[in-house]
């Protein structure tokens, strides 16, 4: 019992010296805090709010787009009535509207009249306008000789112009004259004459080598290759020109529409972020960008 209380006083005079400094330390540290506190208390703010006329700026680095939520495409044949608007604008980043079916078709049909124009573009673009989703126009091209073409071109301008549509898209998939690319030509020089500033066109790049149709004065371009037509991406485009979109299937859903669309995603060496804002005149929205891992596309539908 004696050899233990000389050992538990010996150690309480070894530790007391080290329990003192210790405390000093912890003591000089709190102080020193208290210090530091009161000298940026003098410190003078400058307010984040700008004023009138003045923007700020940033120097934090804008985070990349991975991912958009799908572009849909629509006409005549996705009635309105068929349309959740709501729900579909909620999962979709832009809209692509037909406003022509193509000249020559004669007869009036579910989707266009006897003239070619489509009989739900007015109430496509304006119900999707009235969601803030960006809408573009195409026309189903179907001209049979160059006079043909610019009356086509002129139709799609003089019906979609009024609702400012951010792109105006050529789909060219069928021969309907003997020089296709003098009319193809034809078409996109008459809209550019008309007063159109971004012109694309939709072709299938089979289609644009055998008819030895240039692509080289459109602003943008997109190609289809569907692969097995999964509804799921698959390939791309077998092709080394430069396009800004790709259409990978026929069998797509989207939440808003109970039938199959096609299926379209920007360009694989394309930017996200540049490409959209290219094609819709604006940056797509945090609303509009989707989480990461999940499967993202864009949204097109075809006569």
């Amino acid at each position: 019992m004696r050899k233990r209380i000389k050992r538990i006083v010996a150690f309480t005079l070894l530790g007391l010296p080290i329990l003192i400094l210790i405390i000093a330390k912890s003591y000089a540290m709190v102080a020193r805090t208290v210090q530091l506190n009161a000298a940026r208390a003098t410190i003078p703010t400058v307010s984040t709010t700008p004023k009138p006329n003045q923007t700020t700026t940033s120097t934090e680095k804008e985070e990349p787009i991975t991912s958009l939520k799908p572009i849909i495409d629509v006409s005549g044949w996705q009635l309105p009535e068929e349309i959740d608007y709501d729900t579909l604008s909620a999962n979709i980043s832009g809209v692509i509207v037909r406003v022509f079916g193509g000249s020559g078709i004669g007869i009036d049909n579910n989707a266009t009249n006897a003239k070619g124009v489509d009989k739900s573009y007015k109430k496509h673009i304006t119900e999707f306008q009235k969601r803030d989703i960006p809408v573009a126009v195409y026309a189903y091209v179907m001209g049979k000789n160059v006079k043909e073409m610019k009356e086509e071109a002129r139709i799609l301008y003089e019906k979609s112009a009024p609702y400012k549509p951010t792109y105006y898209w050529l789909d060219v998939e069928e021969k309907t004259m003997d020089n296709m690319d003098k009319g193809v030509e034809a078409f996109r020089s008459e809209l550019e004459r008309l007063g159109a500033k971004n012109i694309g066109i939709y072709i299938g790049t089979y289609f644009m080598d055998e008819h030895s149709i240039s692509i080289d004065k459109f602003d943008a371009v997109w190609f289809p290759t569907y692969g097995t037509d999964s509804g799921l991406y698959e390939e791309d485009p077998h092709t080394s020109l430069e396009h800004d979109l790709h259409q990978y299937t026929s069998q797509g859903f989207v939440d808003g529409f109970q039938k199959p669309l096609d299926l379209n995603r920007i360009a694989t060496d394309k930017d996200i972020g540049s490409t959209y804002q290219k094609l819709f005149g604006r940056k797509p929205s945090k609303d509009m960008q989707e989480k990461k891992n999940k499967l993202v596309d864009s949204l097109f539908f075809f006569r």
